[in-house]
């Protein structure tokens, strides 16, 4: 679908200006209680559905344009053009009154993420991009990323269970991370995969490894990472496209450093 520049950003402002709505509900329910039991021991709180209903009706009355999230589906990712939303990110740390928790909202042409916006009310960010232009944080453009050195460099990761015997088993993830530790002594687990992409993308965390994810995971945190001179791949190295369960995002010189350190640890069918 033909979009220029400015319709992009209009889109971006349009939808800035819903989700600061939103996260007054979001900041109201801070420390909410699971509602609605998911797989595994994931879980959605009230909130989370009250936001997706808010923001859903919001977007597609103001836009025109289809939206699906977490909680209740909706129009097809491969839509020609589609928001894809995560109503709280890091649902477990909101729920523990932890502030590492975002709203993730992604817009998607044609299957690739072409602008992205993470609100993190509890500390007051925001970061919207749209890919080909500056990042922005509160408003204001940022400089693009600088490569750092892997020891020099500090790492988020996605939290997991070793024992855990799925598409990423935990003894491989654990492999990455014991590489890792040899290289890099600053990992972080925030438990948030778009807080930490997002921070990525703003040049706080030198770069992100997400083991595995879902596309609203992802798409609003790959598109602010492109906007900022990011790279983002899988975990195999391939460019990240909306089927991707994986997600490896970082400055341009230490994407490679991440990347061959993975590439080390084996493949991951023999774990």
């Amino acid at each position: 679908m033909a979009l220029d520049e400015a319709d992009l950003d209009g889109l971006v402002a349009t939808a800035a200006a819903i989700l600061d709505e939103a996260a007054g509900p979001f900041l109201a329910g801070r420390g909410a209680e699971s509602a609605v039991q998911k797989k595994g021991n994931d879980f959605a709180t009230e909130v989370d559905l009250a936001i997706e209903r808010q923001v859903v009706d919001a977007l597609q009355s103001a836009t025109g344009i289809g939206v699906h999230g977490e909680e209740f589906g909706g129009a097809p990712l491969d839509s020609p053009l589609v928001w894809v939303l995560d109503p709280i990110d890091g649902t477990f740390n909101y729920a523990a009154g932890s502030p590492m928790a975002a709203i993730l909202l992604g817009l998607v042409r044609d299957g690739e993420p072409v602008a992205g916006l993470t609100w993190l009310p509890f500390t007051d960010e925001r970061y919207t991009g749209v890919v080909g232009k500056p990042l922005r944080r509160n408003g204001v453009d940022q400089p693009p990323l600088e490569s750092i050195e892997l020891a020099d460099a500090i790492v988020g990761l996605t939290t997991f269970n070793v024992d855990s015997r799925g598409r990423v088993p935990g003894r491989y993830r654990l492999a990455v991370i014991e590489n890792l530790s040899r290289r890099c002594s600053r990992m972080r687990m925030h438990g948030a995969t778009g807080v930490d992409l997002a921070y990525a993308a703003a040049g706080i965390l030198a770069g992100a490894i997400s083991f595995s994810g879902k596309v609203w995971d992802h798409a609003a945190g790959v598109a602010l990472m492109r906007s900022a001179g990011g790279v983002v791949t899988d975990l195999a190295g391939n460019d990240w496209t909306v089927d991707c369960p994986s997600a490896l995002a970082a400055n341009p010189g230490t994407h490679g450093q991440l990347l061959d350190l993975i590439r080390s640890v084996g493949d991951v069918e023999d774990f």
